[in-house]
């Protein structure tokens, strides 16, 4: 993809998944989104003072709403080099939502729309390494681990832990089970 061939600015359209809706996020989630970061299953991986920080990156960020309820936020960000054109994703769901379809849901519809209106083909995560949950749900999603990111990230203690690098070409994204393909 050539400079010339780059979509244009990110619009933060409404996404409908099957079980999910994601919508641009902004200071109205805010509240929900802290709260949410504050669960013990979801502070263990992200710190609470993330949405200030996501609030203030270049990621394009949603709330993941499921039946009319702020249930997470799943947001991406974009290598600008068109030579490496490629989408960075980062989710979290609420402990009410985990193991009841709305991660994987979220994911689904983040990357068909970034296949379609944005022209990505490949996608990366970077779960902790000791977060099995997330490792496992992006397996079955399609995700190949790619390598130890060592010391990536610097946790509440400040001690730093790895990270396991996963990636994933659009062709590759596994479909729903059950899904006709």
């Amino acid at each position: 993809m050539s400079a010339s061939q780059l979509p244009p600015s990110v619009e933060r359209p409404t996404l409908q998944g099957r079980l999910v809706t994601l919508r641009p996020a902004g200071e109205a989630e805010a509240p929900a989104l802290r709260a949410i970061l504050a669960q013990p299953s979801v502070a263990e991986w992200w710190r609470r003072d993330e949405w200030d920080r996501i609030d203030v990156s270049d990621a394009v960020t949603f709330a993941i709403v499921a039946d009319g309820e702020v249930v997470g936020c799943i947001q991406y960000s974009e290598e600008a080099d068109p030579d490496y054109w490629a989408a960075a994703i980062d989710i979290f769901v609420s402990a009410a939502a985990q193991g009841r379809g709305a991660g994987p849901d979220a994911m689904r519809t983040l990357i068909a729309w970034l296949v379609e209106a944005r022209g990505h083909h490949r996608f990366t995560v970077d779960p902790a390494t000791a977060n099995a949950r997330a490792v496992h749900v992006y397996g079955k999603l399609g995700f190949k681990p790619v390598g130890v990111l060592r010391r990536y990230e610097r946790v509440a203690d400040g001690t730093w832990r790895d990270a396991l690098l996963m990636e994933l070409l659009a062709e590759e994204l596994e479909p729903e089970e059950g899904a006709a393909s």
